[in-house]
């Protein structure tokens, strides 16, 4: 029978240190120690079946939250049978209120599917009721349907496409909309830390009429961009169509204009799975 300390070293080198259970294995047989793939395999299940009502109050703690932080990253899932790897989909879900003055702890529950299909995110935040702060992924459409909860758009993904088109062609006007989102991202840091309902950073006050001009006169100056004009025009009518939900994030502290929480987490993911292949 294997030892509680083996089983939470095992557990905690797979998914802490991304080591695959091969590679455990490989290791401890250095010291001497054999350790049977089938077993580690047998062990690990059982313990995620132990460890399943914990993983449950985790859900439920951050689906408490008045806002949440999501997004999906791609990861290969070995396909039993034939050796190779197809492609599934790992849900993030942050609870952080942090930067708005928050004494909760942060929280993060990771939800996986095998693919990026709409109905997982539908699924997941069932109950859920609150701002969801995200990409513009059309699957996450369906929960703003009837207001329970609200989108919170992110400023870094519409400034991603004026950046993009500012690189191929620089030009006055992408660089008006780069400076107005920049404004925006001072005005933020300013705030940053400081509960929802404080009324001393007058600041936040600013921010849904400093992001009017670029609501009005951005897409209406797409003529002076040139080769780009269609894909700028496209961007900007795109920012004042998630006008609503931009000002969601921009109006109450509690919402920042940029989603970050999830963002570190992806990064992450993506590092350390290099080192786990």
């Amino acid at each position: 029978m294997a030892h509680a300390s083996l089983l939470a070293d095992i557990l905690v080198a797979k998914y802490a240190d991304h080591q695959p259970l091969y590679r455990q294995s490989e290791i401890a047989a250095r010291d001497r120690v054999r350790l049977d793939l089938a077993s580690m395999g047998r062990w690990v299940g059982q313990c995620e079946t132990l460890l399943a009502p914990l993983v449950e109050a985790l859900r439920r703690y951050a689906m408490a939250a008045g806002k949440l932080h999501a997004d999906d990253t791609p990861i290969p899932v070995v396909a039993p049978g034939n050796k190779q790897t197809k492609t599934g989909r790992l849900w993030v879900y942050v609870r952080d209120d942090r930067r708005a003055g928050a004494k909760e702890p942060a929280a993060v529950w990771f939800a996986y599917s095998p693919n990026r299909q709409g109905v997982h995110p539908q699924h997941h935040l069932a109950g859920f009721k609150g701002a969801l702060q995200a990409d513009a992924y059309a699957g996450f459409n369906e929960l703003f349907a009837d207001g329970t909860i609200r989108e919170a758009a992110c400023m870094a993904h519409a400034r991603r496409k004026f950046y993009d088109i500012h690189v191929r062609t620089l030009s006055e006007t992408t660089q008006r909309a780069l400076h107005y989102i920049g404004e925006l991202y001072g005005i933020e840091a300013n705030i940053r830390g400081k509960p929802a309902g404080d009324p001393a950073p007058s600041l936040q006050l600013r921010r849904p009429h400093h992001l009017a001009p670029a609501r009005h006169r951005l897409p209406g100056r797409a003529q002076v961009v040139g080769d780009e004009v269609q894909q700028f025009r496209r961007t900007a009518v795109a920012l004042v169509g998630h006008c609503y939900p931009v000002q969601l994030a921009l109006q109450p502290a509690r919402v920042g204009a940029v989603d970050t929480a999830v963002d570190s987490i992806i990064t992450f993911l993506k590092f350390a799975h290099k080192f786990s292949i």
